[in-house]
């Protein structure tokens, strides 16, 4: 059995309090009333003060891979990335949706361009 992340975030400030990783092998799905006796983060929380996320196996695995930071912005509830500026590591981290849903946006902005380019003009 394979089981995606949870991220529980902080409803005030999109901080992340608990990321669950993703688990696979002889693994059983919880509850978040489970996780919340389970976990201490979030034992130690009011449930109506921490909202989350559930992602399926697999899902941004390259995001939170070469990610060095994850938050999940209030006003779209979408969690949102910082990635390394190699260039500047000193600079604080600058939250993005993630890398991988931007390049399949530009790959489609791409192939519509091929496809107007490639239509014959009157």
């Amino acid at each position: 059995m394979k089981i995606g992340r949870r991220i529980y975030y902080d409803l005030s400030s999109g901080n992340v309090i608990l990321d669950t990783g993703e688990r696979n092998g002889s693994v059983i799905e919880t509850t978040i009333e489970q996780d919340f006796q389970n976990y201490k983060d979030l034992a130690e929380r009011l449930p109506e003060t921490v909202g989350f996320l559930q992602f399926n196996h697999g899902d941004l695995a390259y995001d939170f891979a070469t990610c060095n930071g994850f938050r999940v912005d209030l006003e779209s509830g979408a969690i949102v990335f910082s990635y390394p500026d190699l260039s500047n590591p000193e600079q604080p981290p600058i939250y993005r949706k993630p890398l991988s849903q931007e390049v399949d946006e530009l790959k489609q902005s791409i192939a519509e361009l091929t496809i107007l380019l490639a239509t014959p003009q009157q």
